[in-house]
């Protein structure tokens, strides 16, 4: 029976991948698991029982080796496909997830992962023809990651889609769909959840790392968005994280695996470990002794795929009876089902993907797709005196600032190669008009003070009809373990303000200057920036914005696009405010347990023209915990310029015990709304929306008193105070 239900496109070359006459009413098969009117778990028994277990064993690693006696072509799973096909040469290059989480939009989303698997197809097809079967070159790719970024200062948050565990379903469920397609029978591409589960740093200690936590907020927190992607998206592959949680190695934890993903959640598809996480069990976490022992652990709890090389030692682990070979029969058959789902054994007609075209790589509707997606991304987080936007006419104009001719800053990590990156200055340079006086000078270093104490900027941009500065910092400073050069904590940002030398040089600019001060900050985690938005009279949070981040940073600047992206997650205003960062625990944590005052609250956006939003209409004032409230809102645009808004709607439960979130996002809408027009948005709240988390992580909707809030922006004072208007109505459930 074939599992999936959801997956899209084109397909693959098998190019020399076991013999096989033309396809007819008479065509016979070298090996009969090429027959493909048999179905998939047939074949792969029949593939299995031929195989010598040094073969089996050879299929449990990532860099699986061919077996030519059977017509078997080695493959390698490890892909990578983040933002755009990655590490595997050109390709589209989208913005960093963490700001397409800014835009709030499932649809673009699902469009983004969808060209992003039409270029994966056609770079695989490419790659099998000039033999080139190496990492990064297959269809398995391990992503999305949706982990929640529960802590600021973690390098990896900008992988993700924020805080919030609703939001990261939603927008992870569309990536999954987007490349994995909707075809019957074949996938697409593979996609993996990753990494399962509550993992979210250090990264500095995750090879010896014990997350605790309690079993409400792994239910209502930790585990949410992987419990969509496997219920409801078909998900191919889930991978297991570096660290333990509550001691027991997050690759062979019987709760998270056994009891959770495949008796709870019925997970059909391959388990496979982070990237040597099971050399950890013994030289980190220690709860083995040996290679076998952990091979052995990680193999009886689930994982079917090593990556890494600690799986060869379950020749010992069979040897010594810690294993059986009917278990690695069992783990081998999901993985090779997965390749037969990719239609890697099928004739290349039978599968409508193969009909893709090497054209679609960077072509110009993905380019055109990764413009919209950057647009979107970018975040208004200050517009004092509506100085955004920007006369394209302007007399004059100075860019400032170490990010702003840095191409660096558009690509995040996990990044493919474009041929076409726009930078910030160059985006700018383009928009502006031919007349007006444009000069750059970078002014400082990126994070470092300037050596030479000469200063031939300041007083000259100060004279200039405005200033953007365009400041931040860019995966030199955070990211995954090993990649972050410049960060003296292994890409972790204990540190969340901007470089000092940046805002130091932000005052300078400011001082004794009325001239418009714009500062565009890049950067893929908050930052605690009290100081520059006082000293700033515009702020543009831009994120990683991908290879159009220029264009799309210009046209918002100078009002050929209207900004409407959204924080998905809280800007702290100082990291005393924060929890230990080993502490896993949600209390203080996320807009949804925060008490004290944020500086930019998730949720929030600014936009150049004004939305109200009317009284909220309920169609019960009293519902059953079995029945469906509709909650309705009309939100007109009030200003002077046709632009998207996303409307949410955050609910608060009745909370007795003080043990519940203040307020939870529920859902969202993302409109288009021409100036001068109303529209009418409405939601449904059912026993999914209403239910709440018990301390030991069982769910249910109790009776009480509901709060129901719609607006621009998440509840609470600080976004009264930013302007964000916010309506909110109670109901009861009996």
């Amino acid at each position: 029976m074939i599992r999936r239900v959801f997956i899209l496109f084109f397909a693959l070359f098998l190019f020399g991948c076991g013999s096989r006459t033309e396809v007819s009413e008479k065509t016979t098969y070298d090996f009969p698991w090429y027959n493909p009117d048999i179905a998939f778990e047939e074949r792969v028994s029949m593939l299995i029982k031929e195989m010598t277990i040094e073969e089996k064993i050879s299929q449990l690693t990532h860099d699986a080796a061919a077996i030519e006696r059977l017509g078997i072509p080695e493959y390698n799973w490890w892909s990578e496909a983040l933002h755009g096909v990655a590490r595997n040469g050109r390709a589209t290059v989208f913005p960093q997830p963490i700001g397409m989480a800014a835009t709030f939009d499932t649809d673009l989303i699902y469009e983004v992962f969808t060209a992003v698997s039409d270029e994966a197809r056609a770079k695989f097809a490419v790659s099998v023809s000039i033999g080139n079967r190496g990492q990064y070159a297959g269809l398995t790719f391990w992503t999305p990651n949706i982990n929640i970024f529960r802590d600021p200062r973690w390098g990896r948050g900008m992988e993700t889609y924020g805080e919030d565990p609703y939001l990261t379903s939603q927008l992870g469920m569309a990536c999954v769909r987007g490349l994995q397609g909707d075809h019957p029978k074949y996938l697409k591409a593979a996609a993996c959840a990753k990494h399962y589960a509550v993992h979210s740093g250090p990264e500095e200690l995750r090879h010896g790392f014990d997350a605790i936590t309690n079993m409400k907020d792994l239910h209502e927190t930790y585990l949410p968005a992987f419990k969509a992607l496997v219920t409801e998206t078909g998900v191919e592959a889930v991978m297991g994280a570096y660290n333990r949680v509550n001691s027991e190695p997050a690759c062979a934890s019987r709760l998270l695996l056994q009891d959770i993903l495949m008796d709870q959640w019925n997970f059909k598809g391959h388990i496979l470990s982070d990237c040597w996480a099971l050399k950890d069990f013994h030289t980190g976490h220690m709860v083995t002794n040996t290679a076998a022992e952990s091979a052995a652990m990680a193999l009886n709890m689930g994982i079917s795929l090593n990556c890494g090389d600690t799986y060869p030692y379950l020749s010992e682990a069979l040897e010594q009876g810690l294993v059986s070979e009917e278990t690695i029969d069992e783990r081998l058959a999901t993985l090779f089902i997965t390749r037969f789902e990719l239609g890697l054994f099928d004739p290349v007609e039978m599968n409508s993907y193969n009909a893709v075209d090497e054209s679609v790589i960077n072509c110009q509707e993905h380019v055109d797709l990764a413009y919209e997606a950057a647009v979107k991304s970018l975040v208004l987080l200050k517009n004092k005196g509506s100085v955004l936007p920007l006369d394209r006419e302007i007399k004059s104009l100075y860019v400032l600032g170490p990010q702003a001719n840095n191409s660096e800053v558009l690509i995040g990590n996990y990044y493919g190669m474009s041929g076409s990156l726009i930078n910030i200055l160059e985006g700018i340079t383009s928009r502006v008009s031919a007349g007006t006086s444009i000069n750059y000078r970078p002014g400082i270093l990126d994070y470092r003070p300037n050596i030479n104490p000469l200063d031939w900027t300041t007083e000259t941009a100060k004279k200039q009809d405005a200033i953007i500065a365009v400041m931040g910092i860019s995966g030199m400073m955070e990211g995954e373990e090993g990649e972050s050069l410049a960060s003296p904590t292994k890409g972790d940002r204990i540190d969340l303000n901007l470089p000092a030398n940046q805002v130091e040089y932000l005052k300078k600019l400011r001082e004794g200057n009325e001239k418009p001060l714009i500062v565009v900050i890049t950067g893929g985690s908050p930052m605690t920036i009290p100081e520059v938005e006082e000293l700033a009279d515009a702020i543009l949070w831009v994120w990683y914005p991908g290879q159009e981040g220029g264009n799309a940073v210009a046209d918002v600047i100078f009002g050929n696009e209207i900004p409407s992206g959204k924080l998905p997650l809280t800007f702290p205003e100082s990291v005393e405010q924060l929890p230990d960062f080993e502490d896993y625990s949600m209390v203080e944590r996320t807009y949804r347990y925060m008490i004290s005052r944020p500086l930019f609250p998730f949720g929030y956006g600014l936009s150049y023209t004004d939305f109200s939003y009317g009284d909220i209409a309920l169609s019960n004032q009293q519902i059953s915990r079995e029945e469906t409230l509709t909650v309705s809102v009309d939100v007109t645009n009030e200003g002077d310029y046709d632009a998207d808004e996303v409307v949410q709607l955050y609910v608060s439960v009745p909370d007795m015990k003080g043990e519940q979130p203040r307020w939870s996002l529920k859902e969202f809408a993302r409109i288009s709304l021409e100036k001068g027009t109303t529209e009418t948005v409405s939601f449904e709240l059912g026993q999914a929306e209403l239910e709440q988390f018990a301390q030991d992580g069982s769910s249910s909707v109790k009776p009480g008193d509901y709060i129901v809030y719609i607006g621009g922006s998440s509840p609470g004072s600080r976004s009264e105070a930013l302007g964000m208007k916010i309506q909110s109505a109670t109901f009861a459930v009996k």
